[in-house]
């Protein structure tokens, strides 16, 4: 399962974020996403687990706690399909024809 964290301080590093979920089994990988200009973190990241239970324990568990002195947002990550422009966005600006 691919989830997704956000919320992340912008001192935490892919590491910190494979140890919080490795403490509910097996993480395929862990990365916080960093800007590519700065170099800098997003505050945002991807943890994969392979086993959907581990998984769902972990989103469970860590959603809404702190990690890195700031509480986190974990959940199932949507397909890249998902993430374009939204139908609201496309309707702005489909009502100013």
């Amino acid at each position: 399962m691919n989830i997704f964290v956000a919320k992340l301080n912008f001192r935490t590093e892919s590491e910190d974020l494979r140890a919080a979920f490795e403490e509910f089994g097996e993480v395929s990988s862990a990365k916080v996403i960093m800007d590519r200009e700065t170099g800098k973190s997003k505050g945002f990241g991807f943890v994969e687990m392979p086993n959907e239970n581990e998984a769902q324990a972990a989103i469970n568990s860590l959603n809404e706690k702190e990690l890195g002195g700031r509480t986190i947002v974990v959940k199932k990550a949507r397909p890249k399909e998902e993430s374009g422009m939204s139908n609201n966005r496309a309707r702005s600006y489909n009502s100013y024809e």
